[in-house]
């Protein structure tokens, strides 16, 4: 049984997560509060009433890191209110560059100071900044037993410095007018249903629904109740177990384990990752119906894409959008490079020379980017190819970066703006492109899915699996390794008489990975006929299914688990 004292105890490295029984004792006393701020004169009330749970929420999953969540509020309400009211262009630029300084600052600060600290450290050979001087104000300021060798990272803080990033760009856009009120704004940015792992919410979709809710009905609580076990299960049955039994254990010493269980565990890691970051948005999406708002689909059955640019289309949607219209449309898309280019290309190039500076692979680099320089100068096919290519190139490698600062992200993103650029080679020149027979589809999604699910050798080898490493520095080398050790497993043979004690000892595993595949390749009508059958059902089956679904759940969790994979980031 919770203790209603747990509700208001910060407890490091216990964040609340849709798993915890605790959680759901606190959406129960929201839900019957708001209810009571139904009437839309009440609106006021019942914004400020989700505010302050939603401010108790992320105080319950990271302490005193609540007062960042506070500062970004009031600063970018105060900005969003001066771009509104400032008629010339230079003071409205002015204004929003300052948003978004402060936005990337705090981001930067607690993601990458570590990082740049060492390198600087590392190249110059001395401690000029030293690392415990970087952090005593931070754990001091939380008041907890935590190491004071590091910064911690606060939850989410990737997520709502994107969504008050959009909300300033928004209103300098004349997309959306600021709101009135400080605390409609603060519920907008740390909403609680997607405060910690998104999706991220743009201001143009959100702020209306702040204005005037929509109405929850019956209908709307049975498709919450569906997105919600959905989600669960996903999380449950497929994540983790498949991680706990399965893929933790291999990826945790490659060296031990045969060319084909590596196989197996990346197809397995590509189930994992996708059944649990579209578990945790499916669970937030059914959240926050239950209080009348809808969030953004995040994720459309991405292993059905036939091209990597198709597969960022379905993949964590609201991300894809926002690096396309706040990052690659103002380079320039696919039309021109601009001055933005290059300051992004800038600030990757010091990044990637920090990740290893070494005068060798400096002057090497260098090298590359005089001749490619050279070779955009005299042979104009080339220097065409290249402007037009350069923006989706950039945004893959920063979305990588965004990640963490390790080289195994940076080559993630970097590999998959090589697959988009390939394909767009490919479909000028192969002879049957337009799919226009199933097995033409058929090929070119089997292919795609296996060269997503080779990029994974590297985010999975940077990605952080338990609580205690959220929050610690990447080892640069230690992931390398790791990533190289993969890749040796995957190209050494595997003898039949192994592939069958394989497939004997894991079987149970294999069966459910093929499970969740199958159920995620069904076509969307047959998903759609099964869902609106859930909602149009009679309550009492609806409980009944409920009921079986957490009592499996449990059972599954009560052997372990695993933490939501995004909350790292």
């Amino acid at each position: 049984m919770t203790d209603l004292r747990d509700l208001f105890a910060f407890q490091p490295g216990s964040p609340w997560t849709f798993l915890d029984s605790s959680f759901w004792l606190f959406l129960m006393g929201v839900l019957v509060v708001s209810g009571l701020f139904q009437q839309d004169r009440h609106r006021a009330l019942r914004h400020g009433w989700l505010l302050l749970a939603s401010l108790l929420f992320y105080w319950k999953t990271s302490g005193w890191f609540v007062m960042i969540l506070l500062f970004s509020t009031m600063s970018d309400h105060l900005i969003g209110h001066r771009i509104a009211k400032t008629t010339g262009e230079s003071s409205r630029n002015r204004w929003l560059a300052l948003s978004i300084l402060l936005n990337l600052g705090l981001l930067f600060y607690f993601k990458y100071t570590y990082f740049l600290t060492d390198a600087w450290n590392g190249a110059t050979g001395s401690q000029i900044i030293p690392r415990n001087w970087l952090a005593m104000g931070t754990n001091a300021a939380l008041g907890t037993s935590w190491s004071v060798d590091r910064i911690l990272l606060p939850v989410g803080i990737s997520f709502y410095t994107f969504q008050t990033i959009s909300y300033t760009v928004d209103i300098h856009r004349g997309r959306v007018k600021p709101l009135k009120r400080l605390s409609d704004f603060g519920f907008y940015v740390s909403f609680f249903p997607q405060l910690v792992a998104g999706p991220i919410v743009r201001a143009a979709d959100f702020v209306p629904q702040i204005l005037r809710p929509n109405p929850v009905t019956r209908a709307t609580m049975g498709l919450a109740g569906f997105w919600i076990l959905n989600g669960l299960l996903k999380k449950v049955l497929l994540a983790d177990w498949i991680a706990v039994n399965f893929t933790d254990r291999i990826f945790a010493a490659p060296e031990a384990h045969s060319g084909f269980e590596m196989l197996m565990a990346l197809y397995g890691y590509s189930l994992q990752v996708y059944a649990d970051f579209s578990g945790y948005t499916d669970m937030a999406i059914g959240v926050a119906l239950l209080m009348g708002y809808r969030l953004p689909q995040n994720f459309n059955s991405p292993y059905k894409a036939d091209s990597c640019g198709n597969f960022w289309k379905r993949w964590h949607m609201s991300l894809s959008g926002w690096l396309k219209d706040y990052l690659y449309i103002p380079m320039g898309g696919n039309r021109k490079a601009s001055w933005f280019t290059a300051i992004s290309a800038g600030f990757l190039l010091t990044f990637v020379i920090l990740l290893r500076p070494d005068p060798t692979f400096i002057g090497l680099t260098m090298g590359i980017l005089l001749a490619g320089w050279v070779a955009m100068r005299r042979i104009p096919r080339f220097n065409k190819w290249v402007i037009t290519n350069i923006n989706i190139w950039m945004t893959m490698l920063l979305g990588g970066l965004w990640h963490g600062a390790s080289w195994n992200f940076v080559i993630w993103g970097g590999l998959n703006g090589l697959g988009i650029t390939v394909y767009k080679l490919w479909r000028k020149v192969s002879p049957w492109e337009s799919k226009d027979r199933l097995w033409k589809r058929a090929v070119a999604v089997l292919l795609t899915f296996h060269f997503i699910t080779f990029t994974r050798i590297w985010f999975r080898t940077a990605s952080h699996t338990t609580w205690s490493s959220f929050g610690t520095n990447h080892d640069l080398a230690g992931e390398w390794h790791a990533a190289i050790s993969v890749l040796k497993k995957l190209g050494s043979g595997t003898s039949l008489t192994v592939i069958e004690g394989v497939c004997s000892h894991f079987g149970h595993v294999f069966l459910v990975m093929a499970l969740g595949y199958v159920v995620h390749l069904l076509p969307s009508r047959w998903k759609s006929k099964y869902r609106h059958a859930f909602v149009n059902a009679p309550l009492s089956l609806q409980l009944l299914f409920a009921i079986g679904a957490v009592s499996f759940s449990m059972a599954i969790l009560s052997a372990g688990g695993t933490p939501f994979i995004y909350f790292q980031f």
